[in-house]
Formats: C-alpha cells, sequence, structure tokens
C-alpha cells in the first residue's frame, strides 16, 4: 500500500514536470495494475484467514464446550460406576447371605428328612411288634378258647369225680362197717374154732371169703385215694389256665398301649411331613430368588460393559485423564479377576460336594458322614466308627475304601488347602490303651495324621497343601452326657479352604494369558 502511495507520488511529479514518456507511462500503469491485482489477493487472503480465524474460535469454543460436557458425563460415570460397584458388592454380599440361608436351610430340610426316615423306621418296628402282638393275642385266644373248653371239660369230670368219690366213700363205710361186722364174726368164730372142729373147713371157707372182701375194700380205699390226688392235678390245672387267662388281659393292655403310642407316632410323622413340605417350598423359594439375583447380577455386568466402553470413548477425547481412568480400569480388572477366581473356587467346592454325596450316599444315608459348604469351605465329617476301630488309630480295611473315594474326589480340586482334624468325646484314655496314647490329644492327632497318610501315600495329595490337627474334645458339635451325643463328638473332620486369595488371582491371570 505505501510502495503504490509513492509510485502515484512520482508519476504525478512527473507529470507536473512535463517530462512522462508514452513508455513509462504505460509501465507505470502496469506496475499500478499490478500492485491492484496484489493487493485485492492479499485483501482477500486477509478476508480468508479472518474467517479461518472465526471458525477456528468458534471450534475451540465447540471443542471446550464438548470438554465440559465430556467432563461432566465422566463425573456422571464414576459416580454411577461406584455406585453400580456398591450395588453389585451388596448384592453379592446378599446372594452368599441367601446361599448361606439356602444351606442352613438344605441343613435343616436334610435333618428333618432323617428325622423322617427314622420315625418311619420306627413306625415299621412298632406296627411289627403290634403283628406280631395280635398273633401272639390271637393264639392267646385261641389257647384261652381251648383252656376253657378243658377247664369245662374239667371241671364236668371234677364234678363227676366228686360224685365218683363221694359214692366210693360211702361204699367204702359201708364195706367197713361189714369189714368190722365180718371181723367181729371172724374173731367170734376164732373163738368157737376149737369147739367147732367138725365145722372147720367151713369156717376157713367163710374166713377166705371175708378176706377176700377185705382185699376189695383196700382196693377201693385206693382207688378213693387215686381219684383224690387226679382232683387236685385238674384243681392245680384250673389254677395255671386262669392265670394264663389273667396274662392274656395284661398283654392286651400292652397292646392298646402300643396301639396308642404308635398313633402318636404316625401324627408326629405327618406333622414332620408338612413341616418337610414347607422347607421344600421355602428352598424353591430361595432357589428362584438366588436365579433373579443371578439375572440382575448379569444385568449389571452389560452395564458394566456399556460404562467401560463409554469410558474409553471418553478417554479418547480426554487425553489428559488417561492414565487415571487406566489404573482405575486395572484396578477394576483385577478386582473383578480376583472375584472370577473366587467364585470358580466356590463351583470346584460345589462340584466335588455333590460327587462325594454322590459317591458316599450309603454312608451318608446310615448317618455316619455328613457333607457341609459353607461358601469357599467344605467340610466332611465322618464319625470314628467309619475309620477306625475303637481305642485305635490304624485306619481298618472299610475305612481304606471310603478314605479311597474322598481321596479321589478332593485330591482333584485345585487351589485349595487341606486340614484333617481329629475329635473325641470328653472320656478319658482307658487303662489298656494308656501305654499308646496318654491323653485324648495324642489320640485324636494320631488319627489325624494317619488320614494325612493315606491321602498322601495312596492318594496322591501334595503334601504341601494337606496338614493334620488334634483338638481332642475341645470342639463338641453334641453333648457329651448321651451316648449319641459321645458317638457325635468322635469324628474325623476333612476341611477344604481356598489359598490365599491374591495367590488364586495371579494363578488366575497366569491361566487366563
Amino acid at each position: 500500500m505505501t510502495r503504490m502511495r509513492a509510485v502515484g507520488i512520482a508519476l504525478c511529479a512527473m507529470i507536473a514536470a512535463g517530462c512522462v514518456s508514452t513508455e513509462t507511462h504505460t509501465r507505470t500503469m502496469g506496475q499500478l495494475e499490478s500492485e491492484r491485482k496484489a493487493k485485492a489477493a492479499m485483501q482477500a487472503e486477509l478476508e480468508e484467514l479472518k474467517r479461518r480465524l472465526t471458525d477456528a474460535d468458534q471450534a475451540r469454543a465447540k471443542v471446550a464446550e464438548d470438554l465440559a460436557v465430556a467432563q461432566a458425563r465422566l463425573d456422571s460415570s464414576s459416580q454411577n460406576l461406584a455406585a453400580l460397584q456398591k450395588s453389585l458388592y451388596e448384592e453379592r454380599d446378599g446372594r452368599r447371605g441367601l446361599e448361606g440361608k439356602l444351606d442352613r436351610l438344605s441343613a435343616d430340610l436334610r435333618k428333618a428328612e432323617q428325622v423322617n426316615a427314622d420315625l418311619r423306621r420306627d413306625r415299621d418296628h412298632l406296627q411289627t411288634k403290634v403283628d406280631d402282638l395280635q398273633r401272639e393275642v390271637g393264639e392267646q385266644g385261641r389257647a384261652l378258647a381251648g383252656a376253657n373248653a378243658r377247664i369245662e371239660a374239667l371241671e364236668k369230670e371234677k364234678n363227676e369225680l366228686a360224685a365218683s368219690v363221694t359214692e366210693a366213700r360211702d361204699q367204702a363205710r359201708d364195706l367197713r362197717a361189714k369189714l368190722d361186722a365180718e371181723l367181729a364174726q371172724v374173731a367170734s368164730l376164732q373163738d368157737d374154732k376149737q369147739r367147732l372142729l367138725s365145722g372147720t373147713s367151713t369156717a376157713q371157707e367163710e374166713i377166705a371169703k371175708l378176706q377176700r372182701r377185705a382185699g376189695e375194700l383196700e382196693s377201693a380205699s385206693a382207688r378213693t385215694t387215686d381219684l383224690e390226688q387226679r382232683l387236685a392235678e385238674r384243681d392245680q390245672e384250673i389254677g395255671q389256665l386262669r392265670q394264663a387267662a389273667s396274662d392274656r388281659d395284661t398283654l392286651a393292655a400292652k397292646v392298646a398301649a402300643l396301639s396308642e403310642k404308635l398313633e402318636h407316632s404316625q401324627a408326629r410323622v405327618a406333622a414332620l411331613t408338612d413341616e418337610s413340605g414347607q422347607l421344600g417350598a421355602e428352598r424353591d423359594e430361595l432357589g428362584r430368588e438366588r436365579g433373579r439375583l443371578a439375572a440382575q447380577v448379569e444385568q449389571l455386568k452389560e452395564e458394566k460393559q456399556r460404562l467401560t466402553q463409554t469410558e474409553q470413548e471418553l478417554l479418547a477425547k480426554l487425553q489428559q485423564e488417561q492414565d487415571r481412568l487406566k489404573s482405575e480400569e486395572a484396578e477394576k480388572a483385577r478386582l473383578e479377576k480376583e472375584r472370577a477366581a473366587k467364585e470358580e473356587e466356590i463351583r470346584r467346592l460345589t462340584r466335588a460336594q455333590e460327587e462325594l454325596s454322590k459317591s458316599l450316599q450309603d454312608e451318608i444315608a446310615k448317618g455316619n458322614i455328613t457333607i457341609q459348604r459353607v461358601r469357599d469351605r467344605l467340610t466332611i465329617n465322618m464319625v470314628d466308627k467309619v475309620l477306625f476301630d475303637s481305642g485305635r488309630a490304624d485306619i481298618k480295611p472299610a475305612g481304606l475304601k471310603v478314605l479311597k473315594q474322598v481321596g479321589d474326589i478332593v485330591g482333584n480340586v485345585p487351589n485349595k488347602q487341606i486340614r484333617i482334624e481329629g475329635h473325641t468325646d470328653n472320656v478319658p484314655i482307658g487303662a489298656r490303651i494308656k501305654d499308646r496314647f496318654a491323653s485324648n490329644w495324642e489320640l485324636s492327632t494320631a488319627r489325624a495324621t494317619s488320614v494325612v497318610r493315606y491321602l498322601i501315600d495312596a492318594g496322591g495329595i501334595d503334601r504341601q497343601v494337606i496338614s493334620a490337627a488334634g483338638y481332642a474334645d475341645t470342639r463338641p458339635v453334641a453333648d457329651n452326657e448321651t451316648d449319641e451325643g459321645k458317638a457325635s463328638n468322635r469324628r474325623i473332620e476333612i476341611v477344604l479352604y481356598p489359598k490365599d486369595l491374591k495367590e488364586i488371582a495371579k494363578e488366575f491371570r497366569a491361566d487366563t494369558r
């Protein structure tokens, strides 16, 4: 612009001086035209720069606005993520509480079913006893009917015998009177014997006849004595039959009492059956609740994935937040992997519990073995008679078979520690085994050690993950005042629990890579 002004001034001066030639004028006009075009180009370029500067300001303002919106969305997303994380933890804790409650209810249901089975066995046993007693009562009734018939026959025979005895006694009296008269006559004849020599033969015949009559009288007397003895025996037999009738009445009273007890037992069985149905319904409801919670967890997982994607988009726009968000994402991934490792451990223990329940169902049905899982801890409780004889610490052959089944299953559960616990009742060690085990501490520890040795040598379990402990009578599970309680306290417990959580997560990360 300054240059064009200078050219114009020079041109005016030349015109004024009258010394401008045509060539000079043409050249000068060309320069002016070039300068004008350059000026127009510069003006257009300046306008374009102004427009671009305006666009840049608008773009910068829009970027600033987008940045503020993105920051607000990021803050909101972070808050939502924290709330969802907290809700997820609360849902997980609630689910674990429900799982614990479900386990307790399942244990109560198993106990109720066991009590129901015991009552059914008692009812069957009582029914068998009632049937036996009813058969015995029937037999006693038939015997009593026969006895009554015999009593009637004996009474009739007794009356007949009594009449016979009376008649025999009368005859004996008459015969004794006649005998006395005959003896008097014999004495008179003896006195006249010397005088009546001529009548000796007749007298001797008369004497023989009288002697025969005396023999008949003695036979009648002996028969009378025999009849009296038979009558006494019949009286004794009648007394025994009357005692049998009294015993029958006592037996009938016992049958009535047992029938009443059977009715009470049947009523109790019905009540327990109803309770079992209620527990089953509650268990089904808890199962449905667990399903709903699982669906909510899946929804939360999907929401978390969506938020993760949103975070990644925000990270692309907000480079300055990348390090912090990456750190948070890494921490969240670590927690997620630890949670996944924990859930995998619980699933493994659940599978092990199911396999053990199936493999040991006979011993479980007998009440010799119970299996319980609480979250990430699995406990196998075996009464001592399954593995050991009384007062011994070496495993009996039948126990080795059971322990082999347990070892085959628990040996395949990874990432766990195994503790073998020995427990006893509170009865002191007897004198006959005092030289081998000074107290219940030594006995419980020796039994736990025997199980550990077998699981290592025969079961192939790593010695780094298994240990033994003896607790004697310090951890009872039942009252030691009863024989049943003592039998429950004499036990071996095989406890499976996970390794340190960080170590499990480390191994899980290594496996996923």
